[in-house]
């Protein structure tokens, strides 16, 4: 499939993880010359992720394990993002049950809101993200706290996650199946919603056109990424491959193998440093 991206013009990525960068805890090919180009180029980079099970310093331990160096300030999970829009809705006080893991559960404390571990009073929200300890239990508080009238939001809508085994249940699966139990569609936030990619171009400083999205997943990745008026890179090693482009109709500007190709053509871009 053509290529119709120059690279030259790409001042700013913003960066998907699973599927990108590692799959499961097995780093992705070239992943610490990919980052030693970016770091050479000074190109500024926001890592944007829909797993909303980590929080940012759980994620630069993970990349530190990885020989990666990066700030806490250079990524953007889907909870803080969750965190972001429900700070605009509700008064800092609100209560929140989560059906998820640390990343979301700290990202709701950060913005003032309370939580509550169970169905026995009342909740003003009750947010769900992936839970690898999901429960049935868990799923019943949170339906019945919908049923109450709890505001439904889901960090984001991935059915799948590439894990060293396969594709494995995302959050878009327990969102699922909050909606049948309550009959209740979700707010969702994370990507291809436009405002994860707006807060990142924000804090990149950059501009949209100048500004690339590189991910994994056409439907969220590649989509969301056009819809925020980014240019936008597909990389083979997670969820989508060439053949599922014109299957789903969503056309990247660019499509890679993976992170080591695409430094490879980023050095030949602009001759050797």
């Amino acid at each position: 499939m053509p290529n119709n991206l120059d690279l030259n013009e790409i001042q700013a990525l913003v960066i998907d993880m699973d599927g990108v960068l590692w799959r499961g805890n097995d780093p992705l090919p070239g992943l610490v010359e990919f980052f030693d180009l970016l770091h050479t180029r000074s190109i500024p980079f926001m890592m944007a992720t829909n797993n909303a099970t980590k929080t940012p310093a759980q994620y630069v331990q993970k990349l530190a394990g990885l020989g990666v160096t990066i700030p806490p300030t250079a990524i953007l999970t889907s909870s803080l993002a969750t965190a972001a829009y429900l700070q605009q809705e509700f008064n800092p006080g609100a209560t929140v049950y989560v059906l998820g893991q640390d990343g979301l559960r700290e990202a709701m404390r950060g913005v003032g809101f309370r939580l509550v571990d169970d169905a026995s009073r009342p909740a003003d929200i009750v947010v769900a993200g992936l839970d690898a300890t999901l429960t049935y239990e868990k799923l019943k508080y949170a339906a019945l706290l919908i049923r109450r009238g709890a505001r439904f939001v889901g960090s984001n809508g991935d059915l799948t996650f590439p894990s060293e085994e396969g594709l494995a249940p995302g959050a878009g699966a327990i969102l699922a199946a909050l909606e049948a139990a309550t009959g209740v569609a979700p707010i969702v936030i994370g990507k291809p919603e436009r405002l994860m990619f707006d807060i990142a171009v924000q804090k990149l400083g950059s501009r949209p056109e100048q500004t690339a999205m590189l991910g994994d997943r056409l439907e969220t990745d590649i989509l969301g990424g056009q819809r925020a008026g980014l240019k936008t890179i597909l990389v083979t090693t997670g969820v989508d491959t060439v053949e599922t482009i014109p299957q789903k109709g969503i056309y990247p500007d660019a499509v890679f193998s993976g992170i080591q190709e695409l430094t490879q053509v980023m050095q030949g871009s602009r001759g050797a440093e």
